[in-house]
């Protein structure tokens, strides 16, 4: 176990102006057990050149009082083979470390629990993209960034929420394999004339489980209502919305819009984060957590900061083939 300080009027002094942005969120008494944590966490991150990414997923004491990155998982990959530390330690869930660690080859990587998965990441495997290669002869693969390195290496590019659309319409093909999430599939085939064939086995645990029937129930509770989903939910939850796009895109809308009263029908915590940023808005939560996403907390950061592990590998050939997908990605403008 970490021993950590106590709430002393030193770590308050430290942590008072971080307060500000989760006060609405964490009460003062839990902050009192937290704030020592986040202390320590900022000295240590700093003595040891370490950089921490946090996914727009995680909890707010992570989210805006420990990470120096902060995005969806594919913009933090981006973001981090730009540090200068020579430790990356990853807030989010297993794929997201994996992803970092192709992008940073030559960085040290980190991730408090790898335990915490992802639905989507595991529905699908490299040997499957091989057999799908075997049924379908000559059909470009797209994946989802939510999938394995393993997965990576195997496909033909890679696609993010936000650039989905972009990435379908840059392949030279009537027909493209979309994998694994189904129900992304489902809402980018609206958007392309194109053929999508999707993997059936494929969805995120938490957006799978918006129903059009608790929307319209949040709608008649709360009078102008704006509703905006993730595109990984089913498709008649992205027509019953005002808006649909990925995390950033998200938080653009709110940024931009600036709504008096908003649903964001995906992972509850962006809410969470969203609320100290934007006072002026109400963020009215339908709170669907992620349970991988959850496994990630200040505490077992901690200890991964102070003995620096546990590390990421990802074997250098497949380091390699997933680069190129992820890069194919990166050229399409």
């Amino acid at each position: 176990m970490s021993i950590v300080p106590e709430y002393t009027q030193e770590v308050k002094d430290a942590t008072d102006h971080l307060y500000k942005l989760v006060k609405d969120v964490i009460p003062p008494m839990e902050w009192e057990v937290k704030a020592p944590y986040i202390y320590r966490i900022n000295k240590l991150k700093k003595e040891k050149n370490v950089v921490i990414l946090a996914h727009n997923y995680m909890t707010p004491d992570i989210f805006h009082c420990i990470s120096d990155i902060r995005g969806d998982s594919l913009g933090l990959a981006r973001e981090a083979a730009k540090t200068t530390a020579d430790t990356i330690l990853v807030c989010g869930v297993y794929f997201m470390a994996e992803t970092t660690k192709v992008l940073s080859p030559e960085k040290r990587v980190l991730i408090s629990d790898p335990s915490a998965g992802c639905s989507l990441a595991d529905s699908i495997t490299g040997n499957d993209i091989r057999m799908l290669r075997k049924e379908y002869p000559g059909v470009p693969i797209v994946t989802y960034v939510n999938t394995t390195a393993e997965t990576k290496a195997e496909v033909d590019i890679c696609c993010t929420s936000g650039n989905a659309k972009k990435i379908i319409d840059s392949i030279d093909s009537d027909r493209i394999l979309f994998v694994p999430d189904r129900f992304l599939c489902r809402n980018m085939q609206t958007q392309t004339d194109k053929e999508l064939i999707e993997w059936s086995k494929g969805s995120c645990e938490v957006h799978e489980l918006f129903t059009v029937d608790s929307i319209n129930e949040f709608r008649a509770a709360h009078q102008d209502l704006v509703v905006i989903a993730h595109p990984e939910c089913p498709r008649e939850i992205v027509e019953a919305s005002d808006f649909s796009g990925s995390t950033a895109d998200m938080i653009k809308f709110v940024e931009e819009r600036r709504p008096k009263k908003v649903l964001m029908v995906t992972e509850c915590s962006m809410s969470d984060n969203l609320t100290g940023l934007y006072p002026d808005v109400e963020f009215v939560r339908p709170c669907n957590l992620c349970p991988h996403m959850k496994k990630i907390t200040v505490e077992n950061v901690l200890e991964t900061l102070e003995t620096m592990s546990p590390e990421v590998f990802v074997d250098s050939e497949v380091i390699k083939g997933a680069q190129k997908s992820v890069e194919r990605m990166l050229e399409v403008k």
